[in-house]
């Protein structure tokens, strides 16, 4: 027996057992949407406060601001969100405006990276 025949073969010799490269996918990120308030003359101040806090996680100093920024300027944003979580806040608050007779509106649109001063 010769030298070379005690030793192991080596691997990656051959042409079939080239390594394989594997491409990862970049996972694309979801659109997002901007969640407006929009001002009417019924809503109390105080209602859209509390929601901005209890929906939006607003501080209470941002919620009074933000209320105040709407009820001036006529609308603005409480927040940017995937469509499924914009949508839902939407129909939530909009709900309980309902049941308290209020006819608080808001609307959720496109966030297209360029913001406009609503918020």
């Amino acid at each position: 027996m010769s030298d070379d025949d005690k030793k192991p073969p080596r691997r990656g010799t051959r042409r079939d057992e080239q390594t394989q490269v594997l491409t990862r996918r970049r996972t694309k990120r979801p659109p997002l949407y901007r969640v407006i308030f929009h001002n009417d003359d019924y809503t109390t101040r105080d209602f859209v406060v509390t929601v901005l806090m209890r929906y939006f996680h607003k501080t209470h100093t941002e919620a009074n601001t933000l209320m105040l920024h709407i009820h001036t300027k006529g609308k603005g944003i409480a927040g940017v969100y995937t469509y499924d979580v914009a949508r839902t806040k939407q129909t939530r608050v909009e709900g309980l405006a309902r049941q308290y007779e209020m006819p608080l509106k808001l609307t959720i649109e496109p966030e297209d990276g360029g913001r406009e001063g609503d918020g």
